[in-house]
């Protein structure tokens, strides 16, 4: 579904441009923008047999430092329970698991950066649920 919400649009242009990225540093897509009645999750990935939830930031803007001031403490929370209610809907108790930022920062001059965080916070012991 097309949306003429500016902001809406470069977050989705943000989520294709970390997807590339990380293509391209040889992971594999399992999943994206999957919605549940508590949220969303950008990006699942897989990467050398790990699971990795990613979380996409796109900024227009410097102001707000970069990608581990992304995602804040009540964010983490939310993404840990959205991961943990994937793996259980896929059975995937076993898999070791992380979570990655994508920070993707448009500048001034047009161009814009990524900046990968990986593993960039816990969610429990050992990655595990």
């Amino acid at each position: 579904m097309a949306t003429s919400d500016p902001r809406h649009q470069f977050g989705q242009a943000s989520e294709m441009q970390a997807e590339r990225f990380l293509l391209a540093k040889g992971y594999r897509i399992l999943d994206r923008n999957v919605r549940t009645s508590l949220g969303e999750l950008d990006l699942v990935a897989e990467d050398q047999g790990v699971v990795v939830f990613v979380e996409v930031k796109g900024r227009t803007t410097e102001a707000f430092g970069g990608a581990l001031l992304a995602v804040n403490h009540r964010k983490r929370m939310k993404l840990t329970k959205l991961a943990a209610q994937y793996l259980a809907q896929r059975h995937w108790s076993d898999k070791l698991c992380r979570f990655d930022v994508v920070l993707v920062q448009e500048k001034s001059s047009g161009q814009g950066g990524i900046e990968h965080l990986q593993n960039a916070f816990d969610a429990g012991e050992h990655g595990r649920f």
